[in-house]
């Protein structure tokens, strides 16, 4: 069975830059998607990007597209890096994956294993 843990979230200015990182243990991600979701106070948690799991396909939520930049580092390790940042990108940032997910799904039902979560405060 696959942990998640994420990591590089923080607190920043809008306009600045984060890379957050999620590393599995316990095994690779392996032919499985792997996907970034975050939830803001109050709301639902909603699909940020998806990469596929030879690292070459990837989706991305219109919100974040052209901001965001999801890649497979390695076979444990995948990055989101985050550029331009306002403050409704301010949320906890998860990462999951699944071994029997459809394919790039954006939808959270779809994934199995999931993180902790790192907080991401954008402050204008």
């Amino acid at each position: 069975q696959v942990q998640l843990r994420e990591s590089g979230g923080g607190s920043v200015q809008v306009g600045d830059a984060l890379r957050l990182s999620c590393v599995a243990s316990g095994r690779t991600f392996g032919r499985s998607d792997i996907v970034w979701f975050r939830q803001a106070p109050g709301k639902e948690r909603e699909f940020v990007a998806a990469v596929s799991w030879s690292g070459g396909s990837t989706r991305y939520a219109d919100s974040v597209k052209d901001r965001f930049t999801i890649s497979k580092d390695s076979a444990n390790t995948v990055s989101l890096q985050m550029n331009s940042l306002k403050p409704e990108d301010t949320a906890v940032y998860y990462c999951a994956t699944d071994p029997d997910s459809t394919y790039l799904s954006r939808r959270s039902e779809h994934y199995d294993y999931w993180g902790r979560g790192t907080q991401v405060t954008v402050s204008s």
